[in-house]
């Protein structure tokens, strides 16, 4: 009978109406917010241009407090909405996770990409599909004339430059290298449109090559799944490479065929780059704590 007299009980409740919540008493004062800034945005005035342009800066935590210098990463397509924001997302893993040494990110933001970051065409066909195209020449110039001294006159920077920049951007940043290697002491491309103009750039680079002097210099070359003239290019670039490279030269390529394509490349690539230039050793901790040891205890407490 009791048995009986129980399960009607939970029947009962089973079907009830749920208990009544207390009430949260309603908010009464506003609700605070303020701006998150994480930068500085600079509209720079252009002589090789004749108008302003947009130049974003990080710098490392505690930077306006201290005296150190700190080296400079210039992102190619570097606007608030293009992969500014991307690589100085990146750069605070140095303070968070040590990753590597603190640097400031310099973006520079590009109006026209195909226009400022490809050289001139030679090849009709080109010329005709791409007629506003050609002004990779100015673009250079503006960024080691002008956007360069204009940061190295209000920031604390340190003697090692890198650029960074993928697709059209790396296209720009492999010409650069070859063609002006002292402009920049590190160089990151990541999947360069080296199809651009029949692989003029790739063709030449074996000549090109020659003719630097000896310098201490990096290159991070790489790229993903992109087959034909794109996979091509690259491939011509790394010969050319292997065969003769300029003394003081340390480079590497990394292949992301099997992990990567166009569209998904680059942030992983320029984590990997930035530890290659800029990583510190990995901390040693010891011996693992007790909570990472299968059926481990906490040692015993000293006696108080």
């Amino acid at each position: 009978m009791k048995l009986i007299r129980a399960a009607c009980a939970v029947l009962a409740l089973a079907g009830a109406a749920p208990l009544a919540q207390a009430e949260e008493p309603p908010l009464t004062a506003p609700v605070a917010s303020s701006p998150l800034s994480i930068g500085t945005s600079w509209q720079m005035p252009s002589r090789v241009y004749g108008t302003t342009r947009e130049i974003n800066v990080w710098t490392p935590p505690g930077y306006d407090a201290g005296t150190d210098r700190y080296p400079v990463v210039y992102v190619i397509d570097g606007g608030v909405e293009q992969d500014f924001l991307q690589i100085a997302g990146i750069a605070t893993l140095a303070p968070l996770a040590d990753l590597f040494e603190p640097f400031i990110v310099v973006g520079v933001k590009t109006y026209e990409r195909r226009k400022e970051l490809t050289s001139r065409a030679t090849d009709r066909r080109y010329l005709e599909e791409f007629p506003a195209t050609g002004d990779g020449e100015k673009f250079r110039r503006f960024l080691t004339n002008e956007v360069t001294p204009f940061i190295e006159s209000r920031y604390r920077t340190g003697p090692r430059r890198a650029v960074i920049g993928e697709s059209l951007a790396g296209l720009f940043i492999v010409e650069t290298f070859l063609s002006q290697p002292d402009a920049f002491t590190d160089y990151i491309a990541v999947s360069p449109s080296l199809w651009w103009d029949d692989r003029a750039l790739t063709k030449r680079a074996a000549s090109l090559l020659a003719n630097h002097r000896a310098s201490t210099r990096r290159l991070y070359l790489t790229i993903g799944d992109e087959p034909g003239t794109m996979r091509t290019g690259i491939n011509e670039l790394v010969a050319a490479l292997r065969a003769r490279p300029p003394a003081g030269l340390t480079w590497k390529f990394v292949d992301r065929a099997r992990s990567d394509d166009h569209g998904t490349i680059y942030h992983g690539a320029a984590l990997d780059a930035l530890r290659q230039f800029f990583g510190k050793p990995r901390p040693t901790y010891g011996a693992d704590p007790w909570y990472l040891v299968e059926g481990a205890n906490p040692p015993p407490k000293p006696p108080q």
